[in-house]
């Protein structure tokens, strides 16, 4: 993973978090919108994101050494929060660094990558992702909540902590807010919190709500509101077994520990998660299945708790001898991660053909275009270009929080659809202060030759960066 920050593959939404550290770095209190120009707020900008563009703005440092020193963050936090996790649920050596096997590995026999899920592959594309911090965060959030609730409770100071600690959780990444949210309450029902503890939890509670309305950069609790993610999340519920089969073995680890226990926190945590996953889908609300770690995590930790717990003798070489199968299968599953190392020239041929190219990037339009600049694209380039300061005309992800999105989309649609004519296309342009225009030959939009579009640079993908003559 350390020779991933270093290469840092771009995929998915890594341009959307490297847009909004450049615009947290140029205008810290009031940044606007990351992906085009206009003053609104965004869930972009959480505690996490702000720390960066700090960074960034203090030291002078590129926005993609500071993602990569988010990354080391991150990934650090994730490490020593599952150690630390681990620690309150086993006493044995063997059983954090056999966590972290479970966690990476323990999935299915295809490869399933989403900001939020640790599978290796996942977690290469994603380490420098706000969910990983967050993940991390909910680790040592665990660890810490676990401790205190156990025989007397900690302090005051302890739990309002907490809370505020939790306020920075769901900040980061609300997905992973809402699984360690349920992290949380197995924890407190696992460990049968008494009355002594209950007030200081309320309170370490009120104090975390309190964070969460009064942080500057968007409103929290109109997200409550926010609609048109089910689409994009329905892909969660599909191919379950094959992305999730080994897991498997974690749930008959569950098994055992409840037969020894009926409030395991374990336990309970994958219960909270199956039931809210299973909700989503029986409601159609699919975004809810961004609970999907909630059920996976306790069942990975468990798996590697009961191997490492086991006794000596016939009864941990079974368990070993059912875990290691399903390790070394996951571990060959996502054996493509290397790639993200050492390219795929260097792969043997049966991983190769598993291997994903990462994303080109845009940095070839640099010379030319410059911070604020708007650039008219499609939806592919506008997720990458935003990320080296410019705008584009809509944002390549949706954004709830801008009102004329749909209208910005009409716009593209308009400048780039075969039927247009030329006075709409120009109109589109001058409606938004289009001073660049990126275009692949059969994207559409005005022809190449015409007298408004002078011919710039060809991009390795064969797009076009054309400038706008006034």
């Amino acid at each position: 993973m350390l020779f991933v920050i270093v290469r840092l593959p771009w995929d998915g939404d890594l341009g959307m978090h490297a847009a909004t550290v450049q615009r947290l770095r140029h205008r810290l209190l009031d940044p606007g919108n990351p992906l085009v120009d206009a003053n609104t707020p965004s869930p972009y900008y959480s505690p996490w994101t702000v720390f960066l563009g700090v960074v960034a703005r203090l030291t002078g440092l590129s926005v993609w050494v500071v993602l990569r020193i988010g990354a080391l963050i991150g990934l650090a936090l994730l490490v020593t929060g599952l150690w630390r996790y681990v620690r309150t649920l086993s006493d044995r050596r063997l059983a954090p660094p056999l966590a972290f096997l479970c966690v990476v590995f323990l999935w299915g026999t295809k490869v399933f990558n989403w900001s939020g899920f640790l599978g290796l592959n996942s977690l290469a594309l994603t380490v420098a992702y706000p969910s990983v911090f967050a993940l991390g965060l909910a680790f040592h959030f665990w660890a810490l909540l676990t401790r205190g609730l156990k025989g007397e409770p900690a302090g005051w100071a302890v739990f309002l902590g907490l809370g505020a600690l939790w306020a920075v959780i769901l900040l980061s990444h609300q997905f992973t807010g809402v699984v360690a949210t349920l992290g949380a309450l197995a924890t407190v029902v696992g460990a049968r919190a008494g009355g002594r503890a209950l007030p200081r939890l309320g309170a370490g509670m009120l104090l975390g709500v309190v964070l969460l309305a009064v942080w500057p950069y968007y409103n929290f609790f109109a997200l409550f509101r926010v609609g048109g993610l089910e689409a994009i999340h329905r892909s969660l519920y599909q191919h379950l077994f094959v992305r999730f089969c080994l897991v498997l073995v974690g749930v008959a680890a569950l098994v055992v520990r409840v037969r020894r226990d009926r409030r395991d926190p374990l336990a309970l945590f994958l219960l909270l998660g199956v039931v809210v996953f299973a909700v989503g889908a029986l409601s159609g609300h699919y975004s809810w299945g961004r609970v999907l770690p909630a059920v996976l995590i306790p069942a990975q930790i468990a798996a590697a708790v009961e191997v490492a717990g086991a006794a000596r003798g016939a009864l941990r070489n079974a368990a070993a001898g059912v875990l290691a199968p399903a390790l070394a299968v996951g571990a060959w599953t996502q054996a493509q991660t290397v790639g993200y190392v050492v390219g795929r020239g260097a792969l043997p041929g049966a991983v190769a053909a598993k291997y994903r190219v990462p994303w080109s990037g845009y940095h070839w339009i640099t010379p030319w275009v410059r911070y604020g600049d708007v650039v008219m694209a499609k939806t592919y380039p506008a997720r990458q270009i935003p990320a080296y300061g410019a705008y584009t005309v809509a944002p390549g992800y949706p954004d709830f929080f801008l009102p004329d999105d749909g209208r910005r989309e009409a716009a593209v649609e308009t400048y780039f659809g075969a039927g247009a004519s030329r006075s709409a296309r120009l109109r589109m342009l001058r409606s938004y202060g289009v001073r660049w225009v990126v275009q692949r030959p059969s994207d559409g939009g005005l022809p190449p030759g015409d007298r408004v579009l002078r011919r710039v640079a060809v991009g390795a993908r064969g797009d076009v960066l054309y400038e706008v003559v006034r």
